[in-house]
C-alpha cells in the first residue's frame, strides 16, 4: 500500500528527509517513530500530496505522489497535527461536509457509521467549538476515514490530550487495522508498543531501525537484564553476592532492588537464587528486565555520531 525508495526533501540545504526507504501492506499499522524535527511530518506530507519530494519515489496504492497527486489524494485519509475544524458547525455537519468534499453522494448512513466508530454519537449534535481537545482528535479521525480510504496517515495524534482520551484514540486506531493501512506518527515511544504491528524509528532525517517492538528489543537489547529484590542484606552485600555469580557482567542498584546484567546467552536465574540462598539471604523477586522501545530509542541516538 505504501513504498517508499530513496525519499529525499532538502529545504535549501537542510535534509529534513534523507533518503529513507520504507513500505506498509494492506491491514498493518506501522509506527513512525522519533523526537521533533526528526522528519516524521515531512515524509508525511509528501506521501499525502502536500509537499513535493526533492528526490526520491514514493508510491501510495500503487500511485505515485509526485506523477497521480490526485489519484494518491482520493485514497489517503490524513490528519494532520493540528485538526482543521470549523467551530460553529456540528460534529455531524463537519462530517458530513467532508464526504461530500469526498464525493459521497448518498453520506447519510456513512457520516453515522464513522461518528460511531469514533465514539461522538452522543456529541453529533454539539458545537465543535464546545468539544474537548481528545474529541476534537477523534473528530479529526472522523474526517480522515470517512471515505473509506485505502491508506490513513495520522500524525500525531493523541498529542496533549489526557489519559482517558488517548485510550479512546488508540482503540479507533487499532480497529482501523482490519480494512486499512496505517502510518501512525508518534514521539511517545510506548504508545507504538501498544498501538503498532512494526515501527520506523527516524533521527536527523534517516531511518536508524526498523521492525516489530519486539524484534527491536532483541535486536538492539545489549545484554539481558534482570531485576533481584533480596531481603535481609544491604545492597553493598548483597551486589557482593551477586557479582561472586560467574556470568554477572554488572549490578546496578534500582529502587529498593538491583538490576543485574548478564552475559549474552546465559540463564542464571537459578544459580543466582541459590547463590543468595547460600548466603542466608531472602530472595523476595526476580524476574527479567525488558528494555523499552525509550531505551532503545536512547541507546540507538547515543550510539550515532
Amino acid at each position: 500500500m505504501i513504498e517508499v525508495n530513496q525519499l529525499t526533501k532538502v529545504f535549501g540545504t537542510y535534509p529534513a528527509v534523507d533518503h529513507i526507504s520504507f513500505d506498509a501492506s494492506h491491514g498493518e499499522i506501522v509506527g513512525f517513530l522519533g523526537p521533533n524535527g526528526a522528519g516524521k511530518t515531512t515524509t508525511m506530507r509528501m506521501l499525502t500530496g502536500f509537499i513535493p519530494p526533492t528526490s526520491g519515489e514514493a508510491k501510495v496504492a500503487g500511485f505515485d505522489v509526485l506523477k497521480d497527486s490526485f489519484e494518491v489524494r482520493k485514497r489517503v485519509g490524513y490528519l494532520p497535527e493540528t485538526v482543521p475544524v470549523y467551530p460553529d458547525m456540528t460534529v455531524y455537519g463537519y462530517i458530513k461536509f467532508w464526504a461530500e468534499l469526498r464525493g459521497l453522494r448518498r453520506p447519510k448512513r456513512r457520516v453515522d457509521e464513522v461518528i460511531d466508530m469514533v465514539q461522538l454519537t452522543s456529541r453529533r449534535n454539539s458545537l465543535i467549538r464546545n468539544l474537548s481537545k481528545g474529541m476534537r482528535q477523534r473528530l479529526g479521525l472522523a474526517q480522515a476515514v470517512v471515505h473509506n480510504p485505502e491508506v490513513i496517515i495520522l500524525d500525531e495524534p493523541t498529542i496533549g490530550i489526557d489519559p482517558q482520551q488517548v485510550i479512546e484514540v488508540r482503540e479507533s486506531v487499532r480497529a482501523l487495522r482490519q480494512n486499512h493501512t496505517v502510518l501512525f506518527s508518534t514521539h511517545i515511544l510506548s504508545e507504538a508498543e501498544q498501538v503498532c504491528d512494526r515501527v520506523l524509528i527516524i533521527h536527523q532525517g534517516r531511518i536508524v531501525a526498523e521492525g516489530t517492538p519486539a524484534n527491536l528489543r532483541r535486536k538492539l537489547q545489549p545484554d539481558p537484564r534482570l531485576y533481584v529484590l533480596i531481603g535481609g542484606a544491604s545492597h553493598e552485600k548483597a551486589i557482593t553476592v551477586l557479582m561472586g555469580v560467574q556470568g554477572v557482567e554488572s549490578v546496578e542498584p534500582n529502587g529498593e532492588g538491583l538490576t543485574v546484567h548478564v552475559r549474552a546467552g546465559l540463564d542464571l536465574r537459578g544459580e543466582i537464587a541459590a547463590r543468595i540462598t547460600q548466603a542466608g539471604y531472602q530472595l523476595l523477586e526476580l524476574r527479567p528486565v525488558a528494555m523499552t522501545l525509550e531505551d532503545i530509542f536512547l541507546d540507538i541516538v547515543g550510539r550515532m555520531p
